[in-house]
């Protein structure tokens, strides 16, 4: 390759194109990326580093310098950080809600606001539950009111302390678990040498917000508990000032912007911190107030007050779940159900799952601790909210499976008659020995035209969460699942009992599930590449809902990639950018970052891409039709999009020039972005061969024929335009 000595001292520029490569969801090795054996790395680090073949020049095929960007490892990396991605799993759920929000700026405000309470919520029940097995399970059953199977009887030496002495000490717990929260959220280090890692600016004022609540609803279940036998001047100040920090932290979420305007970063972040320090201080004063206080505590199988507590804290995570509902279902009422994911019906389906997927830990937590430490008998099982959020997460799972068959079913029909039309255009003559080919790739073609109907599986998932209100509301009236179906159904005592207790182990069950799970996915590539999505996915977005949610890989990926094309611009006659799945993504939010010298030698490639078919939908305030104009702007429509209709993931992303479909408007450069590929590219063995061609799906193919002439296609567009 000829080269061009600098001036000024300036790196030579290589007289080439550089093909840089960006994987999907659990990319495979930079060697399997490149197709050429083993590679080197030539920038980044071990978790996101940009690779080359062992070859010194890196060249590949149509005269390009070929380059891999491995960013597979920031999402995960290590098995302890693939396992706290599983413990928090509602909260980075939570925050994913947010980032669905409708295009609309009135009713997107409303939403964000709910999700941002509604994370919240999650951060109070998360410290409910805690305090349920430190204060009320241990510290006031198995050391008083029951006792409890040993060593469980004897915590720490404190049985027959005096019992404010005992709940201070066993607060220390939940105090221990929400620093464990804020441990497992903390950001890894930035590698060294890197100035690229952005920081999320809203994370330090949603942490302190979250702190603060935590250790008020602590302080709120102690004094509710020491308040319940009578109240001192003291106490009753203290519970004041532990609700008015509460409904601070509350009252920074519901004035819409107020986080995010930043004319007011200031003023919010010192209120947050202030309230952080005023809980701190209170938290203090108040595990003093128990202690020092030696009046007699009132008699009574459970800790005072603490039912109350945790009843209101679910129903008012059902509230806001319920709200958020009704909001996205309301503003976006008509139209195409199948689009619906496209108008925010997604946060409310992925805050149903953040908030089931929490009431199942929270209770399954309580219950289990429960059953180990024998400190429930006698006195009716474990509290009734727990009993009716079991219940109410286990009709929700069980009713949402059947209508996600029922879907399934009822669906099949038309999709495998759009897809019937599809193959036969594509395979307009074929002969017997095609036809049960033919029938496999019809079906590959239905498989993958369900995605286009998840829309409605959302509207129902969105509507079920009335199950979990109404369960909800059942707990004012203090009666138990097994007491009310004795009542009022007639079933026998003892039936619903059983079924909670099978519910209980389920959820524990799908909890080791979702541990084994993690590691398999970090140590199994198939497996990550069926469960990795989740992960990706959930931890591309910044936390701008919930401070404790996995750290963001976006924001080192997407300003490293943009950083290392500027690099290679300044060497290298152009770059094309490759992007397979999520990685097209990547390198879309990278363009929009690249300066105009830099945007002149750049084109894409696109292929297997979610960009309009998941992303639009899911995310169109962020990721819309607008934005992805934008791309093909910046890049002056330098843009190939490669897909099939085998894809369950990819495809097109402003037409799909399916045969038959109107030609697009000639005036229009989107127009001219999609290429679909038939696939497979035959039904029956080429001659010499004894298998037919396989279906693609959504394999990247960057060897296929189709691929290669999309390369060399935009290639000559930038040496022209060079």
């Amino acid at each position: 390759m000829a080269e061009e000595t600098g001036q000024h001292g300036d790196p030579p520029r290589v007289r080439d194109v550089v093909e840089l490569r960006v994987h999907g969801v659990s990319g495979a090795e930079p060697g399997i990326i490149l197709g050429q054996g083993p590679a080197r790395q030539v920038a980044g680090d071990d978790s996101g580093g940009f690779h080359r073949a062992e070859r010194s020049d890196g060249g590949g095929p149509d005269g390009v310098t070929l380059e891999a960007y491995r960013w597979g490892d920031l999402p995960s990396g290590t098995v302890a950080r693939t396992l706290s991605l599983v413990l928090l799993l509602p909260f980075m759920l939570s925050n994913l809600a947010v980032w669905m929000r409708p295009t609309a700026r009135r009713s997107g405000a409303w939403v964000t606001m709910l999700c941002r309470l509604l994370a919240l919520d999650l951060t109070v029940l998360y410290v409910v539950s805690t305090a349920g097995v430190a204060l009320d399970l241990l510290a006031w059953r198995c050391l008083g009111a029951t006792r409890c199977r040993g060593p469980f009887d004897a915590v720490g030496g404190l049985d027959g302390r005096q019992v404010g002495l005992r709940l201070a000490v066993l607060s220390l717990l939940p105090i221990a678990a929400v620093a464990f929260l804020r441990l497992l959220g903390t950001r890894r280090p930035r590698p060294a040498g890197k100035p690229l890692w952005a920081v999320e600016p809203l994370v330090g004022r949603l942490r302190a917000i979250h702190v603060a609540a935590a250790l008020a609803m602590l302080d709120l279940i102690l004094l509710a508990a020491r308040v319940s036998g009578g109240a001192t001047a003291v106490t009753a100040l203290l519970l004041t000032l532990s609700l008015a920090v509460l409904l601070g932290c509350a009252g920074l979420l519901v004035v819409p912007g107020l986080l995010d305007r930043a004319a007011m970063t200031w003023m919010v972040t010192r209120t947050a911190g202030t309230l952080r320090a005023v809980a701190v201080g209170l938290t203090a004063a108040t595990l003093a107030a128990i202690v020092l206080d030696e009046r007699a505590w009132p008699s009574a199988a459970a800790l005072p007050g603490y039912d109350t507590i945790a009843t209101w804290a679910l129903l008012g995570e059902m509230i806001l779940l319920v709200s958020l509902s009704a909001l996205v279902l309301w503003h976006h009422g008509r139209g195409d159900r199948r689009r619906a994911l496209s108008r925010g019906l997604g946060s409310a389906v992925v805050a149903a799952f953040a908030v089931g997927l929490a009431g199942a830990f929270s209770a399954n937590l309580v219950y289990q601790s429960g059953n180990l430490l024998d400190g429930y008998r006698g006195d009716g099982g474990p509290p009734v909210p727990y009993q009716w959020t079991l219940l109410a997460f286990f009709l929700h799972v069980t009713v949402g499976v059947l209508v996600c068959v029922a879907l399934t079913l009822t669906t099949r029909r038309r999709r495998r008659r759009a897809a019937a039309a599809v193959t036969a255009r594509d395979f307009s003559t074929v002969t017997p020995e095609g036809v049960g080919r033919l029938r496999q790739v019809t079906n590959a073609v239905a498989r993958a035209r369900f995605v286009e109907w998840v829309g409605l599986l959302a509207v129902a998932w969105a509507t079920l969460t009335l199950i979990g209100l109404a369960a909800g509301l059942l707990r004012l009236f203090d009666l138990t699942p097994d007491e009310l179906a004795t009542r009022f159904l007639g079933l026998p005592v003892g039936v619903v009992g059983m079924g909670l207790a099978l519910g209980s182990y389920f959820a524990a069950a799908a909890v080791i599930a979702l541990l084994l799970g993690g590691v398999f996915a970090y140590r199994t590539p198939w497996f990550r590449r069926h469960v990795g999505i989740l992960w990706d996915l959930g931890t591309f977005w910044p936390r701008a809902a919930h401070p404790f949610a996995p750290p963001s890989y976006a924001d080192r990926a997407v300003p490293e990639l943009a950083h290392r094309i500027t690099q290679l611009t300044e060497r290298h006659d152009g770059v094309l950018l490759c992007g397979h799945s999520h990685g097209s993504a990547l390198l879309a939010l990278a363009v929009l970052r690249l300066p105009p010298r830099v945007r002149a030698r750049v084109a894409l490639l696109t292929y297997g891409s979610p960009l309009d078919r998941l992303y639009a939908r899911i995310f169109p305030a962020y990721l819309n039709e607008e934005v992805l104009r934008q791309v093909g702007e910046r890049v002056e429509w330098r843009w190939l999009n490669l897909w099939r209709d085998t894809d369950p993931i990819g495809g097109w992303i402003f037409a799909a020039h399916r045969p038959g479909d109107p030609p697009p408007d000639p005036t229009d450069p989107a127009g001219r972005v999609d290429r679909r590929l038939r696939d497979p590219s035959d039904l029956l063995p080429a001659p010499g061969e004894r298998r037919p061609p396989p279906m693609r799906g959504h394999h990247p193919g960057e060897s296929d024929p189709e691929f290669r002439a999309a390369v060399s296609e935009l290639v000559g567009r930038l040496r022209r335009s060079g």
